[in-house]
């Protein structure tokens, strides 16, 4: 009987150190590619402008948003990324794979910023809301904002350029230069500023610009918005009867202390045209970056004879309306006895 040949044993031990190398390989290339390796360690990866392909892995590495920073390195390379740095603001989610966030890194492929701004006082704190949330920092964004040249190619002065930004979210991303930015932002000025807004402005006798600043002082004085038409009624029968207009908020703007809580005589004397005790008509620019609320209700006002009015003294942030000047110093008198009881001296 023939005697079966056995398998060489050498070729046995090749056969299975082969299986094995392959079986490392093939896992090694999927650690490498395809396996989880974002840590949730951080919601966004940024890349600045002009930032090299050493400073990334260098960043990736002390923030720990990979796992093996040196597979990432490997797989960086043999993709090209080195090559494509492109600056912005990338989503991290945990566990993406090397080869999709280096896709998304090498493509560009950024989430935008959503920025939402409301509330802003000074233009100061919209540069410094608006560093914080791009690349650029406070300081430019703060230059632009007080650039004559700037604000005149948008057709405004820089008392008034506040009023071209209006409150919103916008989805803007976070490499966009602060000039690009600003043109953004005067896009959808334009867009907001309709037809039927512009002649909801040419009827209250108002630019859009007037109707800014106008909404601005309406803000300043209103804790509700229901409130909002009545007090812009009110502001614009002033306007119309060539009176002063008397807002405490633009007294306080005007003395530059938001501290202040009861108006006093010596608030009054500042000689600063943004003191309508003063001045007629309306201030240079915006008291506070106005809201949608108030320059729609300057839009649309309340048809009333008011032309005085007075924080009611319940302290519920709604105001007396008077017509005659004997009706407010009934109101103003209630008022002030309810600050003196409350011992608010100033």
């Amino acid at each position: 009987m023939e005697k079966k040949r056995s398998f060489p044993k050498f070729l046995s031990i090749t056969l299975i150190i082969l299986v094995v190398v392959g079986a490392f390989i093939g896992w090694k290339a999927y650690q490498t590619f395809i396996g989880p390796s974002v840590t949730d360690k951080e919601e966004f990866f940024y890349v600045h402008t002009n930032d090299t392909y050493d400073l990334v892995l260098a960043r990736l590495k002390s923030q720990g948003i990979v796992k093996h920073p040196d597979l990432f390195d490997f797989a960086a390379k043999k993709m090209d990324y080195p090559n494509s740095v492109k600056a912005g603001r990338y989503k991290l989610i945990p566990g993406m794979s090397n080869r999709r966030l280096i896709g998304n890194l090498r493509g560009g492929y950024q989430e935008a910023v959503k920025f939402r701004f409301a509330n802003v006082r000074l233009k100061e704190s919209f540069a410094a809301l608006l560093g914080n949330s791009f690349e650029a920092d406070s300081t430019k964004f703060n230059d632009i904002l007080n650039n004559e040249a700037v604000a005149e190619q948008y057709g405004f002065t820089t008392d008034n350029f506040f009023s071209m930004f209006v409150p919103n979210t916008y989805d803007i991303y976070w490499n966009t230069s602060p000039d690009k930015i600003v043109a953004r932002f005067h896009n959808e000025y334009k867009k907001f500023w309709t037809d039927e807004r512009k002649q909801k402005a040419q009827a209250v006798n108002l630019t859009p610009i007037e109707v800014s600043t106008l909404a601005s002082i309406v803000k300043g004085e209103a804790l509700h918005v229901d409130e909002m038409p009545k007090i812009a009624g009110l502001y614009l029968n002033r306007l119309r009867k060539g009176m002063l207009l008397q807002a405490d908020p633009t007294v306080i703007f005007a003395n530059n202390d938001f501290t202040i809580r009861r108006v006093l005589n010596r608030h009054l004397t500042i000689d600063n045209p943004y003191n309508t005790y003063r001045y007629k008509g309306l201030p240079p620019g915006p008291i506070m970056m106005p809201s949608i609320a108030s320059i729609d209700a300057v839009l649309n006002p309340t048809d009333h004879d008011y032309i005085y009015m007075c924080a009611e003294a319940d302290f519920s942030g709604y105001h007396a309306f008077a017509v005659t000047v004997a009706e407010h110093q009934v109101n103003a008198r209630k008022f002030q006895k309810a600050l003196d009881e409350r011992n608010i001296k100033k």
